[in-house]
Formats: structure tokens, sequence, C-alpha cells
């Protein structure tokens, strides 16, 4: 990691469960595959704008709440 680089925050998972949704049902919801949903909650893919902005309304939450820099 670089010294500009800062690890994301991901509560994806924990928002998802809060709500009772499989990554399935999300997956459904945001129009990407059950896959996708997966590697974003294990931190193997960083969501676009467009995705995470699209998590966060399916979720009704903000992208802030899903994501954030750790500083």
């Amino acid at each position: 990691m670089t010294k500009d680089e800062a690890p994301l925050v991901n509560r994806l998972r924990e928002h998802r469960a809060q709500r009772g949704l499989t990554q399935a049902d999300l997956a459904e919801a945001v129009g990407v595959s059950r896959k996708t949903i997966n590697t974003v909650e294990n931190r193997v893919f960083v969501p676009s704008t467009v995705l995470a902005l699209k998590l966060a309304r399916a979720l009704d939450v903000t992208v802030h709440e899903l994501f954030e820099l750790d500083d």
C-alpha cells in the first residue's frame, strides 16, 4: 500500500443482513451478479461510484454509511 492509499471501511454485509437480504436479493435489486456482491463484501473488489450509489439506494442508507476511508 502506498502512502496515498487508505484502507476502505466496508459495512455492506452488515447493512444487507440487517435488512434480511441475501446476496442474491441485493444483486437483483442493483442489477449485478451475486458474485459481485460477494466480492465487494469480501473486499476483493472496490465498487464503482455508480455501484456504490445503487447499493446505498437499495439499502436506504448513504454511501458513507456503507463505505468510508479508514484514516
